[in-house]
């Protein structure tokens, strides 16, 4: 029987705990009946029943099919039969006679199993006889250096392969000879990474002028070239970007190198892989290590779906890679990856999760940064260019189990950060316009944010924060303004009662007393002073 075939027996610990657990969940589900959960997941009792058994590992499909029957997370238990698989089967490791290289690059001595990229190939080796300079531009994951060192230079004579390092005049030096005409230069972007010296930068550019040059640049390092008179002018007319494979070169990735190691590939395998690399930036080292992983459960001499299912995929390779690159970080730096996963993320509303492109404007600058996300890349996990920062491969957000557990724990909060993000580059099309900052309770919301913000995120709250304060001290100001007027026609209305008051109340002692003088309080002091005017007027008369 092959080994990729053999039943996982019992073995007292790992497969026995696998099973209990299986049966725990159930359990926890109600204990429905075998019969049941094989109507759920269309599965046959027996199928269901020996899962949770325990005298072997079930398929991964069969696992999956009972966890989600009882209400569990199928993402979990996922990543835990592949650990079990991989515990318990007792794997080759990958040898010299592998046809795949997992997510290396390939190197000259790969020549003869570097497959898909003859036309690119064929093109470049046309220019190297045509002109003296020829850039190659491709993300990372799109295979670059694979096609400098694999598939150019074994093509060339008299040409000597190096990538630049800390002191680009130095490896030149060391890598030319007296009979070299053509110099390739892998990783150019190093000149701008690891070499800090202005001045030796311009004579290692200078220095390629003598020799036919062919140089591979990851694209996010393009403005960097153009930006340096020399290279801007030598680039001009001499770039070749490195695109997409089509359906029929990732074929020719999967199944050529299989063919020269004397094994076949089975059709369904085949149309799962192109499936799930087609039109991805950054896949092939993933669909590499996939292939590899699958080449070692091999049946026989063939590489199956089910081995390939076995190995995890691409997505397995995915999880336990960033995993382990998570794992690996400081403490501050994983805060940082975290965040960045969470900003590569788009909800889905009544659908999955999947990725997002992010513009690289949108992203802070800082030593932590750029180290989390130069490891990123470097692990195949993320792609960046020139413009955008984006997931390597979606796979990523549905199989990563610590990935599903962030964006699980709060999504209303994730949610409101993206609203966050969407208002700031809002903020900044419509030239600082005040009406789009937040108020109200979307503010409330923001400023209760734990996840770190960007620069650009801090100025749209801060510029919120002034905005609302500056609502806020006119309301005052507007209240103070409706107090102090509703004060004053208060004054006024009581003093204007008080008048209508008194001209009544004289009034009406004139209707009940007419002719006869009233006394001071009835007729007030100044009506009795004009009668005892009157009063002394009439007595000098009358004495006349």
């Amino acid at each position: 029987m092959p080994r990729s075939e053999r039943p996982l027996v019992m073995d007292g610990s790992t497969l026995t705990e696998f099973a209990a657990d299986l049966r725990r969940l159930r359990r926890h589900a109600g204990l429905p009946p075998y019969r049941e959960l094989a109507g759920r997941c269309h599965f046959s009792p027996s199928t269901i029943a020996d899962a949770a058994g325990g005298r072997r590992l079930p398929s991964l499909d069969v696992t999956l099919a009972y966890v989600r029957a009882c209400g569990g997370d199928p993402a979990g238990w996922q990543e835990r039969w592949h650990t079990v698989r991989d515990e318990l089967t007792d794997l080759p490791p990958a040898d010299d006679g592998a046809p795949y290289v997992g997510l290396g690059r390939y190197e000259p001595a790969d020549t003869d199993r570097f497959a898909g990229r003859e036309a690119l190939v064929a093109d470049l080796l046309g220019r190297v006889e045509r002109q003296r300079f020829t850039a190659l531009f491709g993300p990372s994951g799109a295979g670059t250096s694979s096609v400098l060192r694999a598939g150019l230079f074994p093509a060339l004579t008299r040409a000597v392969l190096l990538t630049p390092g800390a002191h680009p005049m130095v490896a030149l030096t060391e890598a030319v000879r007296d009979d070299t005409e053509v110099v390739v230069v892998d990783q150019f972007e190093e000149l701008f990474t690891h070499c800090h010296s202005a001045a030796e930068r311009d004579r290692f550019v200078a220095a390629l002028d003598a020799y036919r040059v062919v140089i591979g640049v990851r694209a996010d390092f393009h403005p960097h070239c153009a930006e340096h008179p020399r290279l801007a002018e030598l680039i001009a007319d001499a770039q070749v970007d490195v695109g997409l494979m089509t359906v029929d070169e990732l074929r020719r990735v999967i199944v050529e190198p299989a063919a020269k190691a004397r094994c076949t590939v089975e059709g369904a395998l085949v149309a799962t892989l192109t499936s799930e690399a087609v039109g991805r930036p950054g896949s092939l080292p993933l669909l590499s290590q996939a292939l590899l992983e699958t080449w070692r459960r091999r049946a026989g001499n063939k590489l199956t779906l089910a081995g390939y299912q076995a190995a995890g995929g691409i997505a397995h390779a995915l999880a336990r890679t960033a995993e382990s690159v998570y794992t690996d970080l400081t403490e501050p730096q994983r805060e940082t990856a975290r965040a960045l996963f969470l900003r590569l993320t788009a909800l889905g509303e009544g659908t999955d999760d999947t990725t997002r492109r992010v513009a690289r404007t949108e992203l802070d600058d800082g030593p932590d940064h750029d180290a989390v996300v130069t490891r990123l890349v470097e692990a195949r996990l993320v792609v960046v260019d020139d413009r955008y920062v984006e997931i390597a491969h979606e796979a990523l957000v549905r199989c990563w189990p610590r990935l599903r557990q962030w964006l699980t724990d709060d999504r209303e909060t994730v949610r409101a950060h993206r609203m966050l993000t969407d208002a700031t580059a809002t903020w900044e099309a419509f030239d600082h316009d005040s009406s789009v900052l937040y108020r109200g309770t979307r503010l409330e919301h923001a400023r209760l944010l734990t996840d770190p913000l960007t620069e650009r995120e801090r100025l749209f709250l801060a510029a919120s924060e002034r905005a609302a304060a500056h609502e806020a001290a006119l309301a005052r100001r507007r209240a103070r303004q409706v107090l102090q007027l509703m004060v004053a026609v208060v004054v006024c209305a009581l003093v204007a009662t008080v008048a209508v008051v008194a001209v009544f109340t004289q009034n009406t002692a004139l209707r009940e007393h007419p002719g006869q003088p009233c006394s001071t309080a009835e007729c007030g002091p100044q009506y009795n002073a004009d009668n005892q005017q009157d009063k002394g007027h009439l007595d000098q008369e009358g004495r006349g």
